[in-house]
């Protein structure tokens, strides 16, 4: 069976699997469709927020990423797991004491204000579509890839495959879903990375393979990229060029805006007690380090390959899969100087090829001869991590639009099974948003993925911190500071990314800060407005500062908070 055979049944398994797991956790009730009822054990809330989490960013991205980036690219690993820390020790087992159902409800009900609740909404809304546009995007370009079928057909197929388990099940659906897509996606992830390894090094586990020699000499992985990178002109791969205030600027905005994101937060009301919320994390830590301590050795491995496979070879005896991802538009070649070899070196004015980054990891088995059916599970697991988190953004923005609007403000008197009915109806609408996104996607995309970040840094990250751990926070300074954070961040990123407002070159950073690091500045920002208005301005009502008080004690109950009395 050939490449497309494999792809077509593993990617048809794997969907009849999340359907079938839809069917099975279908959502009775708005706590089922919320939060899954509060009955997911801390393995498997694990799990699904590592499968939440490791989007399509993270499975096809990121180690592409590094493979071009080498040392610098290190920032990202440092910044995404760093923010499970913080999430373990400073918000997952608070806001599990508060026994909400969305990050917006706790912000509008900690700062007894529906005008903090409605920021909260839009700042939930923007993250999310931000993200799941490049979700859905990554769906229709593997479809594109490995099954040969339009990109458009490919983003409907996924947007009818998320539509199923996320509309039906809600978050009890999407859980139990995501479990199943986190193993299918480790497992892809991992399979050609213990064959590569095993045939670059002789070593089978990729992050000992990493370290070592190659297989046919004595020279050490990493000491051949850095060889194979300066002979065409580029910077040795273990060197790094960033700035430190940059890479400290960046590690920190990924850190908080990891732990800002409602999507990820979310999941901590999922659990039945305070306790297993922390240890959700610590699983999901786990689950996640599998993946991440493995990118830089696929990273490695891919660019090793890359470049040997394809550096000064003639055109016309280009392998197969050269062929298939040019028509993608993703790898392209330029005979400049019409000796129908392909130059490949850091001279832009003499550089012949040019390689989508993100195409390393879906190339790396193909690249490296592997079997046909390793090629097909990385098409699968690819789509199982754009798939898990379009769908966890997508319950985000359906519950803000049903619980924190009609429910909270436009309609407070609505029967449980109205709420349940525009639940549904608010994420199919996502879906269709989500979708139109994919197959009309904004030029700034790319931009976008770190404005996310930004967003989560600058804006719900400092509120649910200081309405955690200041009592003396209020609401004046809670608006005040989510407005000037998010404020801030779009101006520089719109500045410095995008090209408005006069534009930017690295020279005018502030601080020497690039724009993905820009949100460790404008959270920082946030902190201080919020804190000096909250000092000038009317203290909170006594029963928030005493719920205050009582949040910061995981084993007892917030009184008259949490509906559902969680308790140890």
């Amino acid at each position: 069976m050939g490449i497309q055979g494999w792809t077509y049944l593993l990617v048809g398994l794997t969907f009849a699997i999340y359907i079938g797991i839809a069917i099975w956790a279908r959502a009775a009730s708005t706590s089922d469709f919320y939060i899954a009822g509060t009955g997911v054990s801390p393995l498997a809330n694990g799990m699904a927020t590592a499968a939440d989490w490791m989007s399509a960013a993270s499975f096809i991205s990121m180690a592409g990423l590094i493979s071009f980036m080498g040392y610098d690219g290190a920032v990202y690993l440092m910044g995404w797991t760093g923010g499970y820390v913080l999430l373990a020790l400073l918000l997952a087992p608070y806001l599990r004491k508060f026994g909400k159902f969305t990050v917006p409800d706790f912000i509008g009900d900690r700062y007894y204000s529906n005008v903090a609740r409605t920021v909260a909404v839009i700042c939930a809304v923007i993250v999310s579509f931000t993200y799941v546009a490049g979700q859905m995007r990554g769906v229709g370009v593997v479809f594109a890839r490995f099954l040969e079928v339009p990109v458009n057909i490919g983003v409907y197929i996924g947007m009818l495959i998320v539509f199923s388990y996320a509309v039906l099940g809600g978050m009890k659906g999407i859980t139990y879903t995501q479990v199943a897509q986190y193993c299918i996606l480790i497992f892809a992830f991992m399979v050609p990375a213990f064959f590569i390894s095993f045939q670059l090094t002789g070593v089978f586990i990729p992050q000992i393979g990493f370290g070592s020699t190659l297989a046919d000499s004595s020279t050490y992985l990493l000491e051949k990229l850095n060889q194979l990178n300066t002979d065409l002109g580029f910077a040795e791969y273990t060197s790094g060029s960033r700035p430190t205030i940059d890479v400290l600027a960046i590690t920190l905005a990924l850190m908080v805006g990891t732990a800002g994101l409602p999507h990820v937060i979310v999941r901590f009301f999922t659990v039945p007690k305070v306790r297993d919320a922390r240890k959700s994390v610590g699983y999901a830590l786990l689950f996640i380090a599998i993946l991440y301590t493995t990118a830089p050795a696929i990273a490695a491995f891919a660019r090793v390959n890359m470049i040997q496979t394809v550096s000064n070879t003639e055109y016309s005896e280009v392998p197969t899969w050269f062929s298939k991802w040019e028509q993608t538009g993703l790898i392209s070649f330029d005979d400049k100087n019409e000796d129908g070899r392909i130059q490949y070196v850091a001279d832009e004015s003499a550089n012949e090829l040019t390689v989508d980054r993100d195409i390393m990891v879906l190339a790396n088995p193909e690249i490296a001869n592997l079997p046909s059916w390793v090629v097909g599970l990385v098409a699968a697991g690819g789509l199982a991590a754009a798939l898990s988190t379009a769908a966890g953004l997508l319950l985000v923005i359906s519950t803000s639009i049903s619980h924190d609007l009609i429910k909270k403000q436009i309609y407070p008197s609505i029967s449980e099974k109205m709420e349940l009915v525009w639940a549904r109806i608010a994420a199919g609408f996502a879906v269709m948003v989500a979708g139109y996104f994919g197959i009309n996607p904004p030029g700034f995309v790319a931009a976008t993925v770190a404005l996310a970040f930004g967003l989560a840094a600058a804006s719900f990250f400092p509120a649910i911190l200081l309405g955690i751990f200041d009592k003396r926070m209020n609401r004046q300074g809670a608006i005040t500071g989510m407005i000037v954070g998010i404020v801030l961040m779009l101006f520089y990123m719109i500045k410095y990314k995008l090209g408005g407002f006069g534009g930017g070159t690295e020279a005018d950073w502030w601080f020497g800060i690039s724009p993905e690091g820009f949100g460790t500045i404008a959270g920082l920002v946030n902190l201080v407005v919020a804190f000096t208005i909250s000092r000038y301005t009317q203290e909170p009502p006594e029963d928030v500062q005493e719920m205050v008080e009582e949040i910061r004690y995981p084993a007892q109950v917030v009184k008259g908070f949490d509906e559902k009395k969680v308790s140890e």
